[in-house]
């Protein structure tokens, strides 16, 4: 099917939509046995393509040959969806009584909320992501006593009893996995069928698409197509479509359920959607990265300078969750050396700016700017970087491409510097997808762990990531992905909803991941203990198309034989 909306485009359309309709009933009462072989046998078709969408992801995002940057499109491509197939293979062989619930670890927080740990869950998370950890922090009124009510609830009603709905999912253009992830909440946690339209982007991936995720298309469980934003406005408004989830823009979000221009801004004023079917989405955000002061040594502020860089320019900065505004604190001896580091790893970050539409948004960055600077970064566009206080453009203003905010803020001492960054970050960013914490661990203890966790409860965003990105969430999929939630569609945001979460967890509020502050062996010398050595997802990492092939494989099988060579691989790296 070509990309433009055509005739046949709608005929092509609506034989799928007839055919996931007439099927949706016998999805939903699909047994789960039978469901653990769909993905199963997902698994093994997707590990006979798994190279070449690696491949032809890394061609296309202008990556260069043998660049070890390839490894991000096994991490965020083929590792992702696998790595999803096994957390829904793990809840559902225990999903009678929810047995698997009694494996997760609870504790009552500081708010009185309780928190479900998913990471680490198996032997496997103790060894190859050791010392990361990741809590779900559920919603007020959610206990350990009721929590089998606010899990897998689509699994409560009797198979014979359910009923089936259309979904369409609008696919992103930037992260590969996105769009099958999104295909899964659908199909696994709701029990709906899909229509997959795919951003004319990365489209080119149909076709791994339908090879792994065959299983569901042959029990017409989904379609997945293709077309432009004629097509994608057709199917939004089609009678059988039900449920529509997005993965994008904002303002696609309101055009679709509000309309556009002043019709538009009329339709939302006066609450009368042209749309009113359920629309989950997830929408990006200006999101912060707050630097807390503490006692830095060299070799922490050389190894969170790459942390720094990978939450900017991991994918060339085209991501929802990068690192929009850079919180610092005022008068730190250590902030100079910090950003120096910064911009000797952001030149040696060269790659191409493949998302259409990139030199527009810097230019528009760089009007905005009373003043910028820019590190060159060869022949790949320079990272401009500015003052956030230039214009309120830059709080309000997702920024996709290689471009940061940064905002000094006054810093007496830790724990009443990282209370005020906290308030600016919820007062004055736009959106709650993602903030990001970096700080020594002699700092929270100084601070003390009630008082950091009641800072923490105070941060409004759908992930927080403490010594970590927090797009490691992303990549690890037991943890709920969306923005915090109480966003309306008359004020979007971030968008509504959560995708992801393969532990089937409902009313969740936020997911809390952590990192090691230093890497494996300096680590363990912070008090740590940790074998992590420097994360594969970081842009630095020289091993990281290694270690990401690798870890796909040990998702497909995992293997005691198969450890030796990650290892050995991530400490290289």
């Amino acid at each position: 099917m070509d990309g433009a909306m055509t005739p046949s485009h709608v005929e092509d359309y609506d034989a799928a939509l007839d055919a996931l309709n007439a099927a949706k009933d016998t999805w939903a009462q699909t047994p789960v046995a039978d469901r653990i072989l769909l993905l199963s046998q997902v698994k093994d078709n997707l590990m006979t393509v798994a190279d070449a969408w690696a491949q032809t992801a890394t061609r296309m995002k202008q990556i260069p040959e043998e660049s070890p940057l390839s490894g991000e499109e096994w991490t965020s491509g083929p590792y992702a969806v696998m790595s999803a197939c096994n957390g829904l293979i793990l809840t559902l062989r225990q999903i009678e009584n929810k047995a698997f619930l009694k494996n997760l670890s609870k504790r009552e927080l500081t708010t009185g909320q309780l928190a479900v740990k998913v990471m680490p869950h198996s032997i496997w998370d103790h060894l190859l992501l050791s010392g990361v950890k990741a809590e779900v922090w559920m919603k007020k009124g959610v206990s350990a006593a009721n929590l089998p009510d606010h899990t897998a609830i689509a699994y409560d009603i009797p198979p014979t009893a359910r009923k089936g709905k259309v979904a369409l999912i609008l696919g992103a253009g930037n992260i590969a996995s996105i769009a099958p992830l999104d295909v899964f909440q659908k199909l696994f946690l709701e029990n709906q069928v899909v229509i997959l339209k795919m951003h004319p982007l990365n489209d080119y991936l149909i076709g791994f698409l339908e090879v792994a995720l065959k299983p569901l298309i042959d029990l017409d469980a989904l379609r997945i197509v293709k077309g432009d934003g004629a097509s994608g406005a057709y199917l939004t408004t089609h009678a059988i479509i039900e449920e529509l989830h997005i993965t994008g823009a904002g303002a696609t979000h309101d055009a679709i359920v509000w309309g556009i221009g002043a019709e538009g801004e009329n339709n939302r004023k006066a609450n009368k959607p042209q749309n009113y079917k359920r629309f989950t989405s997830e929408l990006g955000a200006v999101c912060p990265t707050i630097v807390v002061p503490g006692p830095w040594s060299a070799a922490d502020l050389k190894f969170q300078a790459e942390q720094i860089a990978t939450q900017k320019l991991h994918n060339s900065g085209f991501n929802c969750v990068a690192c929009q505004v850079l919180i610092m604190p005022k008068g730190w001896n250590r902030a100079a050396i910090l950003m120096a580091n910064l911009n000797a790893v952001a030149q040696k970050s060269n790659r191409g700016a493949y998302y259409p539409g990139t030199a527009e948004r810097l230019d528009a960055f760089k009007s905005k700017a009373k003043t910028y600077r820019s590190i060159v970064r060869g022949a790949a566009p320079s990272l401009i970087i500015n003052d956030v206080n230039d214009s309120d453009w830059f709080k309000d203003t997702e920024v996709f491409g290689p471009a940061i905010s940064t905002y000094e803020m006054d810093a007496t001492n830790a724990q009443t510097y990282l209370r005020s960054a906290v308030a600016y970050a919820n007062d004055q960013l736009y959106g709650t997808l993602g903030a990001n914490i970096l700080i020594h661990p002699k700092t929270i203890k100084e601070i003390g762990k009630t008082q950091f966790e009641n800072i923490i409860a105070d941060l409004h965003y759908g992930t927080i990531a403490i010594n970590a990105w927090t797009g490691l969430a992303f990549l690890a999929t037991a943890c709920p992905w969306g923005a915090f939630p109480g966003h309306t569609p008359q004020d979007v945001q971030s968008g509504i909803g959560t995708v992801h979460n393969t532990f089937m967890l409902e009313d969740t509020e936020r997911v809390v991941i952590q990192a090691p502050w230093a890497p494996f062996p300096r680590g363990l010398l912070s008090g740590q203990f940790t074998l992590l050595p420097r994360p594969p997802w970081f842009i630095t990492n020289k091993k990281q198309d290694k270690v990401g092939r690798l870890l796909t494989q040990f998702q497909h099988r995992p293997s005691w034989s198969k450890l030796p060579r990650i290892f050995l691989n991530a400490l290289m790296g």
